[in-house]
């Protein structure tokens, strides 16, 4: 079940991809409020495992994909319609790459991304990726910034007179607080990806780089 709402959002998301591309300017604004559902609906197949006690490491994994496509397929859209630079998505990709591929070669010693297995080393490690304020605050300023992204995708292309999007995107404040959350989320993409490959480094030393060796 926990698994099947992963593939809903997955689903969900490229539709509103879709619209985004095609869709009219009260679309668009419609498409804003999809993406916030989109993350809000991020732990809810957490929640879900959590409650029918179907947890699994394959859960988990698959959960870290399913946000992982999710964060990468937004980047690489707002990049095309040209409100990102490409360096964005390339480092954001970049850094998947190397954190998701660092926690792979632990999962064969029974370790998971967070939870009491896991590769963390340090508690400003634990703190920036597995603390609930800073999972909270990351979360919301990703969700945040990718509605404010979606709703400028419209209002940049489309007619957007006597619109929500014409009436939100021709004020000063929200269009710096908009900027602040894409680039808050930015940052913290890269900032909470460095400490995981450290301590990763750490807990390769001390399996002699074979994982499997010390349990």
């Amino acid at each position: 079940m926990a698994n099947l709402i992963t593939v809903a959002r997955l689903v969900l998301l490229f539709f509103v991809i879709w619209l985004i591309y095609v869709g009219n300017a009260r679309v668009v604004t419609a498409c804003m409020v999809l993406i916030a559902l989109v993350f809000a609906s991020d732990g809810l197949d957490g929640w879900v495992a959590r409650k029918r006690n179907s947890t699994s490491s394959f859960g988990a994994v698959f959960d870290i994909m399913g946000d992982r496509i999710v964060e990468n397929a937004l980047w690489v859209i707002f990049a095309d319609l040209d409100l990102i630079p490409v360096w964005i998505p390339l480092l954001v990709l970049t850094r998947g790459f190397i954190v998701d591929g660092l926690r792979s070669l632990s999962y064969s010693d029974g370790m998971t991304p967070f939870g009491e297995n896991n590769m963390m080393r340090s508690v400003f490690t634990e703190w920036l990726t597995a603390g609930r304020f800073m999972r909270g605050f990351f979360g919301w300023a990703k969700a945040a910034g990718f509605v404010f992204l979606t709703g400028l995708a419209g209002y940049e292309r489309l007619d957007t007179t006597d619109t929500l999007l014409g009436e939100l995107y021709t004020k000063d404040w929200y269009i710096l607080f908009g900027w602040a959350l894409v680039w808050s989320a930015v940052a913290l993409t890269i900032v909470r990806g460095i400490p995981v490959m450290i301590d990763a480094v750490g807990y390769f030393k001390e399996t002699n780089g074979n994982p499997t060796s010390s349990r």
